[in-house]
C-alpha cells in the first residue's frame, strides 16, 4: 500500500472529486479522538463545517466559521503540472458528461447546449499542439509548470493561456511557464490565491495582458511586478479589496509606461485621492473603477500635482489623466453635482459610466440621461449607449428648458448650480421667456406645448394603438394619468407611467404625481409607457 501524500502549511490543493473545490492546508497531523492521519484546509468557497478547532481543540484559524475542515490526505490533490493539463484538456477525447456541460445561457436564462460543428476536425486541430494559438484551462488543478523547456518544445506558438481557478500560489512556477513560452501575450490567473513575495520572478518581456483578478493581490505587489512587465498594456485586479494605491518612493505611481487598461472594479475603493495617484501614467486610456465606494471627485490642478512630485519627476511630469478617454464609475456612491461637472475637466475624457449612482438614478432624486448629457460636454457613450448628435442637441435644450422653468428670476443660483446653462443657451440661440398678456399670451401658451407618444404596455389594457397628443409641459404626471384613463378608457386600471429615453436601457418610472412634465424630462417627441399596477 502507498504512503499518504504530504501535504505542507500553506500549500493550495483541491479535493480530488472536485477540482473547483479548492483550499489552502493549514494543518497537517493526528487529530484528537481520531485515527491516523488528517490535513485541515481552509476552504475558498466558505463551504466547511468549522473554524479550524474540533471537539474544543484548536488546530488552525480559519477565515470564517464554517470554512475549515479535516480530510484525509488521499482524499485532496495537490495539483499536476500545466503540461498535464494540456493533455488532459485537449488531447483525451470528450465523454457525453462534459459535452452535457457544454452550454449557453439563452435570454430567458435557460441552459442551451452548444453543438460543435466538425467537432472531429477541431479535436484533432487542437491535438497538435505546435499549432495551439491559445488554451483554456481553468479548473484543471494546475500547481506547477514542469520542465520549461519541454513546455516551449510543445506549444511553441501559444499566445494566449487561461489558468482561472488553479492552484498556483508561487510566482517562480508562473515566471517558469512565462519563460517557456515565448510567445505568451495574455495570461490569466483569476482565482488563483497568490503568494506576496514576487522576489523571483524573472523578466516576462512579452506579456501585453495580464489578469490577477480575486488573487488576493496588493498594490505593493503590483509595484513588484512593475519591473518584470516592462511591456503590459492591460492589467486587470477586479475582487482583491484593493483600498489603497501605495507608491513605493512618490505620491504618484510611475512608469508602466505602455499601460493602456487599468482595471480595478469589484474592490474597497473609497477615497478618490487614491485614484489620483495614478494620474501620471501617460498612456493609460482606460480605468475601470465600478463597484467601489468613492462618494465624490474631481480634476486635480496641474501645478498640485508636480508640487507633490520630486524634482526629476515633475521635470517628467504629464498632464494628469492626459490620455484618458474611458471612465467607468458604475456602482459606487456618487451623489453630489460637483462630481459630475468635474468630469468636463479630463482633457480627453469620451466614454463615462456613472449608472448604479444615485446621482444618476432619478427615482432617488437623481438626474436623468438627458441631464447628464447636456452637463457633461464631451461625453460620447453615457452608460455604455452611445450619444448621438440629435440626442444631444435634444438634451442640451431640453435641460436650458428645464433650468429657465426653475430658476428664471435667480440668474446667481443658476451660476452655481449649472455652469454650462449660458454656454447652451447662447449655443442653441434660445431666447428669455417675456411676460405676456392677451393674443400673445395664447401664443406662448401654444409655444409651451410638447408633443408625446403614449403607448400601452399593461397586459390587461389590450391592444391599443399609440397616441400622439400636445400637452402643456407644466401638465403634472397626475394629471397625465388621469388623462391617460379618459384616452385609453381603462376601465378600473390604475395607470403607471414611465419615460422611455434613447440610450438608457430600461425606462424610468414617473411616480411624483405632483411635479410637471418638464421636471421629470419629458421633452418633445418622448414616449411614455402606460402600465397598470401591479
Amino acid at each position: 500500500m502507498s504512503e499518504p501524500p504530504e501535504f505542507r502549511i500553506g500549500q493550495r490543493v483541491h479535493s480530488a472529486a472536485d477540482s473547483r473545490r479548492i483550499g489552502t492546508v493549514k494543518y497537517s497531523g493526528p487529530v484528537e479522538g481520531y485515527s491516523g492521519k488528517w490535513v485541515g484546509v481552509d476552504w475558498d468557497n466558505g463551504d466547511g463545517k468549522h473554524d479550524g478547532s474540533l471537539n474544543g481543540v484548536r488546530y488552525f484559524h480559519s477565515k470564517s466559521e464554517k470554512s475549515a475542515s479535516f480530510v484525509r490526505p488521499h482524499n485532496l490533490s495537490a495539483g499536476i503540472t500545466l503540461l498535464q493539463a494540456l493533455e488532459i484538456r485537449y488531447k483525451s477525447i470528450s465523454t457525453k458528461e462534459e459535452e452535457d456541460e457544454m452550454y449557453v445561457f439563452s435570454a430567458s436564462n435557460r441552459r442551451v447546449s452548444v453543438q460543435l460543428l466538425g467537432k472531429d476536425k477541431i479535436q484533432d486541430k487542437l491535438s497538435r499542439f505546435e499549432e495551439l494559438a491559445g488554451a483554456s484551462l481553468s479548473y484543471l488543478g494546475v500547481s506547477s509548470s514542469g520542465p520549461p523547456c519541454q513546455i516551449s518544445v510543445t506549444v511553441p506558438n501559444l499566445k494566449e493561456l487561461d489558468l482561472t481557478g488553479n492552484l498556483l500560489s508561487d510566482w517562480k512556477e508562473v515566471g517558469a511557464i512565462c519563460e517557456g513560452l515565448p510567445a505568451l501575450v495574455a495570461l490569466n490567473l483569476t482565482h488563483n490565491l497568490m503568494a506576496h513575495d514576487i522576489m523571483r520572478l524573472p523578466q516576462l518581456r512579452n506579456i501585453r495582458v495580464l489578469v490577477l483578478n480575486n488573487t488576493g493581490i496588493k498594490w505593493m505587489q503590483v509595484e513588484m511586478l512593475k519591473c518584470s512587465l516592462p511591456a503590459i498594456e492591460e492589467l486587470h485586479l477586479m475582487g482583491n479589496n484593493l483600498n489603497a494605491i501605495t507608491p513605493p518612493s512618490s505620491d504618484t505611481v510611475q512608469g508602466f509606461d505602455s499601460l493602456r487598461i487599468l482595471n480595478l472594479e469589484d474592490n474597497c475603493i473609497a477615497d478618490w485621492n487614491e485614484i489620483l495617484k495614478l494620474c501620471q501614467l501617460k498612456s493609460l486610456e482606460q480605468l475601470h473603477l465600478n463597484k467601489n465606494s468613492i462618494n465624490h471627485l474631481w480634476y486635480p490642478e496641474y501645478d498640485t500635482v508636480n508640487d507633490q512630485l520630486s524634482c526629476e519627476s515633475a521635470e517628467n511630469s504629464y498632464r494628469p489623466f492626459q490620455n484618458l478617454h474611458c471612465l467607468l464609475l458604475g456602482g459606487n456612491n456618487i451623489e453630489d453635482l460637483a462630481s459630475v461637472d468635474s468630469l468636463n475637466s479630463f482633457p480627453h475624457l469620451k466614454d463615462i459610466r456613472l449608472s448604479e449612482n444615485q446621482i444618476a438614478d432619478p427615482s432617488k432624486g437623481g438626474l436623468p440621461r438627458f441631464v447628464l448629457i447636456a452637463r457633461l460636454a464631451q461625453v460620447k457613450v453615457l452608460n455604455g449607449s452611445e450619444v448621438s448628435c440629435r440626442e444631444r442637441k435634444d438634451s442640451e435644450i431640453r435641460y436650458v428648458r428645464l433650468v429657465m422653468s426653475k430658476l428664471h428670476d435667480r440668474p446667481e443660483e443658476i451660476m452655481r448650480l449649472h455652469p454650462r446653462f449660458l454656454e447652451l443657451k447662447e449655443f442653441h440661440g434660445i431666447e428669455d421667456e417675456k411676460p405676456s398678456t392677451g393674443a400673445a399670451g395664447l401664443q406662448k401658451m401654444a409655444s409651451g406645448l410638447i408633443s408625446i407618444t403614449l403607448k400601452c404596455v399593461g397586459a390587461s389594457m389590450g391592444e391599443k394603438p399609440p397616441l400622439t397628443k400636445k400637452l402643456p409641459a407644466a401638465t403634472t404626471v397626475g394629471k397625465l394619468k388621469i388623462l391617460c384613463e379618459s384616452f385609453f378608457k381603462l376601465k378600473s386600471v390604475k395607470p403607471v407611467l414611465f419615460l422611455e429615453e434613447e440610450g438608457s436601457p430600461l425606462p424610468t418610472l414617473l411616480d411624483d404625481d405632483m411635479a410637471t412634465l418638464i421636471d421629470v424630462g419629458v421633452g418633445n417627441e418622448s414616449t411614455i409607457l402606460v402600465d397598470e399596477e401591479s
